[in-house]
């Protein structure tokens, strides 16, 4: 007798996206599966980030429905989400300290002032530990370079020990060994919680060996499957509706040609960084 499959931690059922008289997508259907990762792709404009929101329930979809965790979104939040947006550093004036931030991620839904319990700060210093912010951890976190910060947000994000984690660019400001620091955090969350990601991303390769499969949007169009599905010259092509080539440079991924000049610079953006 073999086992049920798991429900699934995100499910979008023909989804669809508008921005005044454009389509962004539609017909849209994704299972997220518990401890899956995914990651999604495609050139600026293509409403990576709006899906993002509309899971937090941020965002009206213009059709279809979205479940998360078994129940449905709510805009008044859900801890059992954890979110790490797109790096906006903090204005240099803000009086929280980098542990403040982090903190915020386990007793920020508390009222009154937050008195971390000794349970609370041990966690605070893991994270702040796992994502490398131990030396910055009790600085003004507005005197804090926006990597630095994009850390804390990490850890901040993980805090509620989330099934389902959304990451917007999480990579975003740091260097190589910051980024792989970020994406083992990542990654090991999911393993040890059974957490689903979700991940948009601009440059796959830092992440190529984690993801188990991509959804890519493009022209009002998307395609899913894993990297080997998707990430090819044919796939592409016909999903952009014009040539385009993926090429491998070592270990890297490239993604050259698009429509449009425009697009074919995000388009190489996307993929290679």
């Amino acid at each position: 007798m073999t086992d049920a499959p798991a429900t699934p931690a995100l499910q979008i059922r023909d989804a669809s996206l508008r921005r005044g008289d454009r389509e962004l997508w539609s017909g849209l259907n994704l299972d997220v599966a518990p401890g899956e990762l995914i990651a999604v792709l495609g050139p600026s404009g293509t409403g990576k980030t709006t899906l993002l929101r509309a899971i937090l329930g941020l965002e009206q979809l213009s059709g279809g429905s979205i479940t998360v965790l078994g129940g449905d979104v709510s805009a008044a939040g859900n801890r059992r989400i954890g979110y790490i947006p797109q790096s906006r550093p903090l204005p240099p004036d803000t009086a929280l300290r980098g542990r403040d931030l982090v903190t915020l991620g386990v007793d920020g839904h508390r009222f009154g002032l937050p008195f971390p319990r000794r349970g609370d700060r041990q966690k605070v210093d893991a994270l702040i530990e796992a994502v490398g912010a131990a030396e910055f951890a009790n600085r003004p976190v507005g005197e804090l370079s926006g990597g630095e910060q994009q850390r804390l947000r990490a850890g901040q994000a993980l805090a509620g020990d989330p099934g389902l984690l959304l990451c917007d660019e999480p990579l975003t400001s740091l260097d190589l060994a910051n980024q792989q620091a970020v994406i083992g955090l990542i990654d090991r969350h999911r393993r040890e919680h059974d957490a689903a990601v979700l991940l948009v991303t601009h440059d796959i390769n830092p992440v190529l060996s984690k993801v188990d499969r991509i959804l890519y949007l493009a022209g009002g169009r998307f395609t899913l499957g894993t990297p080997g599905e998707v990430l090819r010259s044919d796939v592409l092509t016909d999903l952009y509706g014009a040539h385009v080539f993926v090429l491998r440079a070592g270990d890297r991924l490239v993604v050259v040609g698009a429509p449009d000049a425009e697009e074919s610079h995000h388009h190489h953006d996307e993929v290679h960084g």
